[in-house]
């Protein structure tokens, strides 16, 4: 009896992995593969919000190419790119050489970067809107030293600017923990070396810093840029639900946003747009590591 049983336990094991995974693949079908499937199909349909629609082939991707407020979309959501992602390569791993050193006081610095990481983006936006407003604190300041008043949130391309500072400034913490560990990682010895040999501060950054965490580097050019094109919450909160003057600081997201929702929303057309970021943000990831490769090669 006690064989048989044994035998029978052994039968079993082989699935009882699985059982322990269906909770997880579970939520994953229901919340993120239903999703995909979901609006990959309606990307074809004409379906409105209570209305399921009907096939109509790619009329919703035709339609994008003579749509002026996609290719609006579109250059904002890569001119966020252009200008959101070289920061948030090269600033978090210099706030984090600047913060790795153990001397008094350090954590509390730590903690005051990483701050705005946990910080609610929509009570930062708030912040920044109070900052940034035409009778904010910073025009109210630039007033007081006689310079005249400045449109940060009036203007296109300085709100535009004004929401990648604002992208910039909450996301350096979360990086900056990305680059501590992997400093940490790199041998003490090399910069030894490398100061017996003669070089300076700059050239042990130049020399030792940046190719031990390159792979580092990668990754975090490619997190910040499939963000960056994603970007919604800080363009919506500084610009509104309009996208600033005549909607002209509108981001893909955005679009998808204010085209697929509301009792008369377009979901066909909205998953098109859906679909299109998806494929930016995939290619955009795969340059990255093409790149990474070459540069290795």
């Amino acid at each position: 009896m006690a064989l048989s049983g044994i035998s029978r336990v052994r039968r079993q094991l082989p699935t009882s992995p699985w059982l322990f995974a269906v909770p997880g693949l579970l939520v994953t079908g229901a919340f993120v593969l239903y999703p995909f499937v979901s609006t990959l199909v309606n990307s074809f349909t004409d379906r409105r919000t209570l209305i399921p629609g009907r096939f109509v082939g790619l009329a919703n991707f035709r339609e994008l190419l003579h749509d002026d407020m996609f290719w609006i979309g579109l250059r904002n959501s890569t001119l966020y790119v252009l200008g959101v992602v070289p920061l948030l390569v090269v600033l978090p791993l210099l706030l984090a050489l600047l913060v790795q050193k153990n001397i008094p006081g350090i954590t509390f610095f730590r903690s005051a970067f990483y701050t705005p990481v946990v910080a609610s983006i929509v009570v930062v936006g708030l912040i920044w809107v109070w900052l940034l407003d035409d009778r904010g604190l910073v025009n109210a300041m630039l007033e007081t030293v006689g310079a005249g008043r400045v449109g940060f949130l009036s203007d296109q391309w300085l709100l535009l600017m004004s929401a990648m500072a604002v992208t910039v400034w909450k996301g350096l913490g979360y990086y900056m923990i990305i680059y501590l560990a992997a400093l940490g990682n790199v041998p003490r010895e090399l910069h030894e070396a490398a100061a017996v040999d003669g070089a300076g501060a700059v050239r042990r950054f130049l020399s030792v810093t940046v190719p031990a965490v390159r792979s580092t580097m990668v990754l975090v050019g490619a997190l910040s840029s499939v963000a960056a094109f994603k970007v919604f919450s800080e363009v919506y909160l500084l610009a509104g639900p309009g996208g600033g003057p005549a909607g002209e600081d509108t981001t893909l997201v955005m679009l998808v946003q204010r085209t697929g929702t509301g009792l008369t929303g377009r979901v066909g057309y909205a998953s098109a747009l859906s679909v299109v970021v998806f494929a930016v943000t995939v290619a955009l990831m795969l340059l990255v590591l093409r790149a990474d490769r070459k540069e290795e090669s």
